[in-house]
């Protein structure tokens, strides 16, 4: 009895506090969502305040002034190439890592991560005169190459625990039914790992929707913006416009969240599988 009212309450303290941590982080959202629907002097006047009127017009003004469907489609083009290079190279790559015997697969391990402890910043100016010499300044495939080349570390780092995880005897039975190496990759290494894709996935796409540096530094054609960069017009040497900021910001983040709300077993399954497995 004593133990079980004891467990009852460790849950207890456990839930208040999840919620607690939920509150929270939702807090931020729902005021900026809000926000959105209020006018500028709304804000200053009552900040916490519900809108007197809805102002559905914030909305039309930030897609339309801020040029916000073609950033968004540059954005969803940009990251959706970026994440299947980055997953089909990370996957070869983590596979031939984790499974493969040859000499250099640690070695190859540790030059991938290498790329994970280097800023971009420190390698912005070459990235800038290459990607210049070569023409691809102010195009999509600028932005492209850099972020799959970002995202590998990440990807290779995690997937190849997954690799590692899986259990050799499915590998020696398809070696010994006659399949390749190319067929047991594509057949039984990458349908189970989908979890560790999952994870590395939405990383990998949330990472690139929201990057703005190199967007900003590569990019100066206004009709080859992406999101991030559309979203910096809103605010000014002067004055900002908040409502339509904010309004800007709720119509940049709503793919990622509805992403996160699709997968999002996936992804706790990937996460709780990595775990184990590490």
């Amino acid at each position: 009895m004593r133990d079980n009212s004891k467990s009852k309450t460790i849950n207890a303290l456990i839930y208040i506090f999840l919620i607690i941590l939920a509150v929270i982080y939702l807090l931020p959202l729902l005021w900026m969502l809000l926000v959105s629907f209020k006018t500028n002097e709304e804000i200053f006047r009552s900040p916490f305040g519900m809108p007197e009127v809805i102002q559905l017009g914030n909305y039309i003004f930030a897609w339309t002034a801020g040029r916000l469907g073609i950033a968004t489609l540059n954005s969803a083009i940009v990251c959706i190439i970026s994440l299947l290079l980055s997953m089909l190279i990370g996957a070869m790559a983590s596979f031939a890592i984790g499974r493969m015997r040859w000499k250099l697969s640690g070695l190859t391990m540790t030059y991938f991560l290498m790329g994970m402890m280097i800023p971009i910043h420190c390698i912005l100016i070459p990235l800038f005169k290459t990607f210049s010499n070569l023409g691809l300044y102010n195009s999509l495939i600028g932005l492209i190459l850099p972020y799959v080349t970002m995202s590998l570390p990440t990807a290779i780092f995690i997937l190849t625990g997954f690799f590692s995880g899986m259990p050799g005897e499915l590998f020696e039975a398809a070696c010994i039914d006659g399949c390749s190496i190319y067929k047991t990759f594509w057949s039984i290494a990458l349908p189970l790992s989908k979890t560790g894709l999952f994870v590395t996935g939405l990383m990998t796409f949330v990472a690139n929707w929201n990057e703005l540096l190199l967007a900003m530094v590569f990019i100066s054609d206004d009709t080859k913006k992406t999101l991030p960069v559309s979203l910096s017009k809103f605010v000014g040497p002067y004055n900002t416009n908040y409502v339509q900021m904010f309004a800007a910001i709720i119509i940049a983040i709503l793919p990622t969240i509805i992403v996160y709300c699709c997968f999002s077993n996936q992804i706790v399954d990937g996460l709780t599988a990595g775990a184990v497995k590490g």
